[in-house]
């Protein structure tokens, strides 16, 4: 996996998967389905996801959830790869 060149096609990805109050385990099969049809997706964590986790902890689990990989995080938004 050749981090920087998955970064550059990242930055200009909308995020599609929202990370809210019900937390990483709401989006998993979503992400997942996300995942089969492209290589990278861009999730953002929203504010009541957080709750005290930062966003690299966050991100790590989801990424574990759904067998990826997290490229980068930055701010509250995470790309994960598979």
């Amino acid at each position: 996996m050749d981090t920087q060149a998955l970064r550059k096609r990242a930055h200009d990805l909308d995020v599609t998967v929202w990370v809210g109050k019900s937390g990483v385990g709401a989006v998993v099969d979503e992400l997942d389905d996300q995942l089969g049809d492209r290589e990278l997706v861009k999730v953002k964590f929203l504010r009541a996801a957080r709750g005290g986790t930062d966003v690299e902890t966050l991100a790590a689990d989801l990424a574990d959830r759904v067998d990826a990989d997290v490229v980068e995080t930055r701010g509250n938004t995470a790309v994960l790869y598979r």
